[in-house]
């Protein structure tokens, strides 16, 4: 059946941009609550007027500030139906010459960040029998140089998901996660513009593997996910055949296939250009410079 969105309350986080900001304006415009959690304060202030939303300024790794927003959500609109864990950050470069902090950062933001969020709304979505849906990524299921900290913070989002559909599906609480390829988001067009590696290496990747969707597009899978109370969302579908090919992805014909479309060469081009750039993280990546 369907889960109408109307009356219903959302919070999300990530909210100030992308893919959360767009989910907002797209479930106000079905009848929802937003609630609007993150960074940059006069960003959600403005969406927040636009949309007669909520908003509360937090990093989603303080969980006493996680726990502020969610009490002053419930405060607001007496209780939270759908928790979307959205944010998210990339650092930029490889193991070899990324920070270690940077990589830390990217892991504390996708994984810990998603655990604190849902650990935080949880009780309130258990009254309401709602819907979490966390924001994974093609990420968790394939590999790509220059990705190792936010590709295995997907994989660790997918699995957190995995594990608590089983603990709260008695209680009549749904979980799932989204699947999205590169989003055309202020986060792919900072790495995009960064780095000439990357833009060579998308260019000649395999469908889907290659394919940049418009954030509306994305939003809108994800709130049609979220009516149907889905396990899965990919974004675009056709993801759904490349997690079914798994153990293929991640085989050694697939380290050879990629290694042909961005190999050694693409590797020292990219940690040349991480070096000339001085930063670890995309110019709009605030979540990566606190």
């Amino acid at each position: 059946m369907r889960y109408d969105l109307a009356g219903r309350t959302l919070l999300i986080t990530g909210a100030a941009r992308g893919i959360g900001a767009q989910l907002a304006r797209d479930a106000v415009a079905r009848g929802a609550q937003v609630a609007l959690v993150g960074l940059e304060g006069e960003r959600l202030r403005q969406l927040s007027a636009d949309l007669d939303a909520h908003w509360y300024e937090c990093d989603v790794t303080d969980q006493a500030a996680l726990d502020e927003a969610v009490a002053s959500t419930v405060d607001r609109f007496g209780g939270i139906d759908v928790v979307v864990a959205n944010a998210g950050i990339a650092n930029l470069g490889t193991v070899a010459v990324g920070p270690v902090d940077a990589l830390v950062r990217t892991v504390e933001v996708n994984l810990c960040g998603a655990i604190r969020t849902v650990s935080a709304a949880l009780p309130h979505v258990t009254a309401a029998r709602g819907h979490v849906l966390i924001i994974s990524s093609a990420a968790a299921f394939a590999a790509m140089p220059g990705m190792a900290a936010y590709c295995a913070s997907k994989a660790g989002v997918e699995q957190f998901a995995n594990v608590l559909r089983l603990e709260t599906r008695a209680r009549g609480v749904t979980v799932g996660t989204a699947h999205p390829i590169w989003i055309d988001t202020d986060l792919v067009r900072d790495i995009r513009d960064d780095l000439a590696s990357f833009r060579a290496t998308l260019s000649r990747l395999p469908w889907p593997l290659s394919t940049v969707v418009p954030v509306e597009q994305c939003a809108d899978a994800l709130l049609r996910g979220i009516e149907r109370r889905k396990r899965k969302v990919y974004v675009p579908r056709s993801l759904a055949l490349v997690q079914a090919l798994r153990p293929v992805v991640l085989s050694s014909f697939s380290d050879a296939l990629i290694s042909r479309f961005g190999g050694p060469t693409m590797v020292g081009e990219m940690e040349d250009e991480v070096r000339q750039l001085g930063r670890s993280f995309g110019r709009t990546s605030v979540g990566g410079r606190s």
